[in-house]
């Protein structure tokens, strides 16, 4: 039912796994199912939290649940000052606070704060609380179960919406969109009991201690990851993948300790912290766990990388932090021996755009700044501190739009490798090499790395704990969504890791490879594209393309056609769909603070794509029809001739005008820009 936790200090708390969830009609009340005592209320009126104590008044709940954790809470119309109501009455109190009376006998849900001789006002309403309804465990670490989100809900804690504005209503009912949005949220993991003083990069044994730990790992710990592991069997070996679960808590002096980059609720657990609910703090973390592949997307850091969805968050911010940044860790444990392999993918570090604007391919903009060099000099400068040396694989077309933003890459690599020798940059048009079924050339890709890439090396333990070899630097690949080229590229690279893992250990003769044992390759393979596939669904809304290239080797018919409905899908999705998808993102992650004196979200810039997008299409279905009628008429009649070219004419100018209009008749983030 809880888990104890223990950090380096002495300090301990306990996370509760089993939660209840009281409804009375002033507050929610939420308490920990082995210990009672344990829990907090929130107002329904103003959303403010206090712990429970033995004097709240006892009551019947008019609904009880059962909840397994608290994800947060956010504010979405914050407090600000009202203007003055002579209508209001108070005793002003010097700090104090005190509910205001309205007119005919209403209660404001208002609190008057300040010092002698001032009166302010202010109205504190739209607070919600994210709560985990559902889980489904998927394996275990330590002896601890990992869970996955399955789903979630947000309470509202809104008494005071009467006493808003209609605009206010209406920039309200957007903000709930974009909750509903959130709560459909895919790969969110957690944990209650993994231990968060085992951190690290490296694969760390299951039965090891501090002594047996790496210094990167060491180094590490102060960062405040922690490490799950799990494993599928391989007939004689197993294949590991991980990701790092649980990276929070609270020190003594109430700070959040752990590595923020990985903490996906991180702006929603403030409230929580603040009120020292220290046993009902839940990190999520957003990646995924498929029997035994974890991956790690890269979530907010301060300030926040440009995370999002695939057409809206492109490249890298002045900070250096990338788009689409992904961690994906390999790892093998077998007969006590645990290796790892780490590998990342991350957008192309300059500062570039492709608005979607009704084209299949959109077309590539590069934005000029005086800080590009520095851009991609932070992103790099930080790779080298997290994992050494870093050899570069562009994977992006030499021609047309990709080609100017690979010459871009190119020529910012060339001056970054004069001052940072650690990073080697390789360019590899893909579509050119292994284009047209010829997926083997990527040999010609390992030709170029092998080197750097074998002594890059992996990171190996005993089965004592002892260091065996440690991975000295990582390969950092990109195409231009980090999704389909870029899993196959990565897939390729971890199996030949593996070839020498498993010769290392002597699992199989220095003759031998993977590639010989079918049944282990194919599962193998498989990890790879469910792997490719549950990033691909998080950034772009659909399964990964060239899945074939990964599982056979080659193209299928079948995949074929299934990689044609996947890019529809996409279409559709970044056009029509993920404006409103990443400005849900922006709210949650806290890129976006709710603010009364800024726009209003519910004003769209431009058309308003719901009211525009059916009447162009109904237009332009209706055109083509009537098109095809008069011409077929115009066969038999020859007057209907030019009833064909007006009606032709009248379809080609709505074609010409939608086309025009193509960026405002998207869907559009209303809340944050691009940079």
């Amino acid at each position: 039912m809880e888990t104890e936790m223990e950090s380096n200090s002495t300090s301990r708390f306990k996370l509760w796994s089993e939660l209840v969830l009281e409804e009375y009609t002033e507050k929610f009340v939420i308490k920990s199912v082995e210990s009672p005592d344990q829990g907090f209320s929130i107002s329904r009126l103003d959303g403010n939290i206090d712990k429970l104590n033995s004097d709240d008044p006892s009551g019947s709940p008019s609904k009880v649940s059962t909840i397994y954790g608290v994800a947060g809470t956010i504010r979405l119309l914050a407090v600000y000052p009202v203007p003055f109501d002579p209508f209001c009455w108070m005793l002003m109190l010097e700090e104090a606070a005190m509910p205001i009376q309205k007119k005919e006998g209403k209660t404001k849900s208002a609190y008057v704060r300040g010092r002698r001789g001032q009166l302010i006002c202010s109205l504190s309403v739209g607070t919600y609380v994210l709560v985990i309804t559902s889980r489904k465990e998927v394996g275990t670490y330590l002896g601890f179960p990992v869970f996955l989100v399955t789903s979630m809900k947000f309470l509202s804690c809104n008494g005071t919406s009467g006493f808003l504005t209609s605009q206010e209503k209406r920039d309200e009912d957007y903000y709930m969109t974009l909750l509903k949005i959130v709560e459909s949220t895919p790969g969110l993991y957690f944990s209650y009991g993994t231990d968060i003083t085992l951190k690290g990069r490296g694969a760390i044994p299951l039965t090891c201690t501090d002594e047996n730990l790496t210094p990167r790992v060491i180094e590490q710990k102060a960062a405040g990851l922690a490490y799950t592991l799990s494993a599928v069997t391989f007939n004689s070996f197993n294949f590991i993948f991980s990701l790092e679960i649980d990276a929070v808590k609270l020190d003594s002096s109430g700070e959040l300790q752990g590595d923020p980059r990985f903490v996906w609720n991180r702006n929603l657990l403030e409230e929580l912290i603040e009120n020292k609910l220290d046993g009902f703090i839940i990190p999520l973390l957003q990646g995924n766990i498929l029997t035994s592949l974890f991956s790690l997307p890269n979530p907010s850091t301060f300030p926040p990388p440009p995370s999002g969805t695939r057409m809206w968050r492109r490249g890298a911010n002045l900070g250096g932090d990338t788009a689409n940044f992904i961690e994906t860790e390999q790892l093998l444990d077998i007969e006590g021996h645990i290796s790892s392999f780490l590998q990342v993918r991350g957008s192309i570090p300059l500062l570039w755009e492709q608005i979607v604007d009704l084209s299949y391919k959109p077309r590539l903009n590069i934005i000029h700044h005086e800080q590009t060099s520095e851009v991609v000099e932070r992103h790099f400068n930080d790779i080298l501190q997290r994992y050494g040396g870093c050899i570069a694989v562009d994977l992006t077309d030499k021609h047309g739009d990709e080609g100017l933003l690979s010459m871009a890459y190119a020529e910012e690599m060339q001056k970054l490798v004069q001052k940072l020798p650690n990073v080697r940059y390789v360019s590899f048009d893909f579509h050119q090499v292994c284009g047209n079924g010829n997926f083997e050339n990527i040999r010609l890709l390992y030709d170029q790395l092998a080197e750097d890439f074998e002594k890059q090396g992996y990171f190996l333990l005993d089965p004592e704990g002892k260091v065996l070899a440690e991975q000295e630097g990582v390969v950092r690949s990109n195409c231009i969504d980090c999704l389909d080229r870029t899993n196959v590229t990565q897939s390729y690279l971890g199996q030949k890791s593996l070839n020498s893992q498993l010769q290392r250990v002597g699992a199989i003769s220095s003759t031998e490879c993977i590639s010989m044992f079918g049944e282990d390759f194919e599962i193998f393979k498989t990890l790879w594209v469910d792997h490719g596939d549950e990033i691909s669904l998080e950034y772009s809304g659909t399964h990964a393309l060239k899945r074939d290239l990964v599982r056979y080797g080659k193209q299928t018919m079948a995949g074929i056609i299934k990689d044609g409905m996947s890019a529809l899908s996409r279409y559709y999705l970044n056009n029509f769909q993920d404006g409103v998808r990443q400005d849900a993102i922006d709210l949650i992650s806290g890129r976006y603070t709710v603010n009364r004196n800024g726009p209003s979200p519910s004003q769209p810039r431009g058309f308003d794509t719901l009211s525009y997008l059916p009447v162009a299409s109904a237009l332009l279905v209706g055109g083509l029809t009537v098109t095809s009628i008069t011409l077929n008429q115009a066969g038999r009649q020859a007057h209907q001739y030019l009833s064909s070219v007006i009606c032709a004419g009248l379809t080609a100018g709505v074609m010409a005008v939608i086309k025009a209009n193509g960026r405002q008749i998207c869907s559009r983030p209303r809340l944050c820009g691009l940079l």
